[in-house]
Formats: C-alpha cells, structure tokens, sequence
C-alpha cells in the first residue's frame, strides 16, 4: 500500500511525538472494560497502541497493520513499556483473518485516510464486529489547518501535501466525512465530535509541539513525491518550509488544526 509519509525512522519519531502531544485531546474517552476483545485497525509502529493498552489494562487488543516494519516497531514499543495485552499480526483491512463478529469493539485511527476504499473497509471491520459492539474513528482534515504569519509558499506547500496524498487516491480532507462514512457503512452513528488544537505565545509548548514536531515533519515526510512530481518546485518548497515553521515561533505565531472523533454501533 503506498504512503505518503514513507515508512523512516524520522517518520516514525513524528508519530511517537504525535501521540504523546495529543493523547489527552483524542483519547480522554478512549477506554474499554475488562475481557473485551478490541481489534486496533492500522496500528502503524504502535504509538496510538500504547496508549489504547495502558488505558484498559484488562481490556485484551489485537492490533493490525498492513506494514511488517511498522509491526517490528511497534512490537518493540510494547515490549518497551512492558505491556502484555496486545497481540499483533500483519494483515489487510479489506480481508480481515477474523470470524464474523469477533469482537466487541473496534479502533481506528489515521488509516481511513490513507485507503483508496475506506467504506469497503469499514464494511470489512463491521463484518468482525459483534451486533451491539462500538467502532471508534479518529481521522484528521487538512482542510481545517490554519496559521500564522501565513505566506503563500507555506499555503503552497501545505496544498502540495493535499495534492500529493490524493494523487495516490487517498483522502486528506477525511475528517470531515466521518459521519457518512460511517452510516453509508451500516453503523448507527452515535456522536462525531471536532477534536481541535490552537497555539499561539500563551500556549508555547503547544504551539512548538504541534508545528515542529507534528506539522512540519509530516509535510517533510512528502518532500521526495512533492519534487518529483513537480507539485511545487524546489524554491518554493524551501521558502514554504521555512515560512510554515515560522508560525510556531515567537513572537507572532499561531496555530490550527482539527480532527474528528466518530463513535458508532453495529445494529
């Protein structure tokens, strides 16, 4: 499966900055009671994994990825933190190795944007999941990315990471349809809820965190696909860069950005 982020070390070290900056806003309702079996969808190098496991200790997690190097990864980050309720396995979203309805929760987290069929693969998971079981989507939007000082070469390059991402067929602007998603899928959609972050000087730590570790890198992480395919050029690219950086700085910068939370049941 292609990814637009490519699968390096410094890709790797972004997604651990990611989720320990965001743990509080995306998963302070993240929690499942003891003996439940939750398939984690798309478990990358196993940060999100972490969390999910610490949080329901009693809960048992059977995580997911097409990716055998993210797998190695996240393997070792639960070794790391001495977490023994999680099993792994590499296998496709779209033909799940599970029975029918398998299990009693499901989590998704950053892959539906990335598919090229994601209502084809949520029908898959709903297809593992017991009749009243819960399904959680966590996606973000591109489109909702804001900052300042904002320039025209930030904007390009930030459009160029749009571009390059759904020229792979994949969808960056995903957050925003959870809700269709999800009911176009067959679940009862409980609740869809904007996960937001602002920074600016009063929020320092925040604003660094989210445009140096978070932002910045990701777009980095597209820079080989964004050159070759002349998506912008390398003036631009290198201008942009520095410009987007620039809005997590003193003393002026700000920054936006959303992601949603989508809850739902199979019926």
């Amino acid at each position: 499966m292609s990814y637009v982020h490519g699968y390096s070390e410094r890709e790797a070290e972004r997604l651990r900055d990611q989720s320990t900056i965001l743990e509080e806003l995306l998963h302070r309702d993240s929690a499942y009671p003891g003996g439940t079996k939750v398939l984690e969808a798309g478990c990358g190098i196993g940060a999100q994994t972490v969390i999910l496991a610490k949080n329901s200790p009693d809960a048992r997690f059977y995580s997911i990825d097409i990716a055998k190097q993210s797998l190695d990864k996240a393997r070792a980050a639960i070794k790391k933190s001495n977490i023994t309720n999680v099993q792994f396995r590499q296998a496709s979203v779209f033909d799940l190795p599970y029975d029918d309805e398998f299990f009693d929760s499901i989590f998704v987290c950053f892959l539906l944007e990335h598919l090229d069929r994601p209502e084809e693969a949520l029908i898959e998971l709903k297809r593992v999941l017991k009749t009243g079981g819960s399904i959680t989507v966590i996606e973000g939007d591109h489109g909702s990315c804001f900052w300042h000082p904002q320039t025209k070469d930030s904007r390009k390059v930030w459009n160029a990471l749009i571009t390059a991402q759904q020229r792979l067929g994949h969808d960056p602007l995903i957050g925003r349809k959870i809700y269709p998603l999800l009911k176009n899928a067959g679940f009862n959609v409980l609740d869809v809820s904007p996960r937001y972050v602002y920074g600016d000087m009063g929020k320092q730590k925040l604003l660094e965190g989210m445009v140096h570790q978070i932002i910045v890198p990701m777009v980095r992480s597209s820079k080989k696909q964004i050159l070759d395919e002349k998506i912008v050029d390398s003036g631009t690219w290198n201008r942009g860069i520095s410009d987007l950086s620039s809005s997590g700085t003193p003393p002026d910068g700000t920054f936006f950005y959303t992601w949603f939370k989508g809850i739902a049941v199979k019926e």
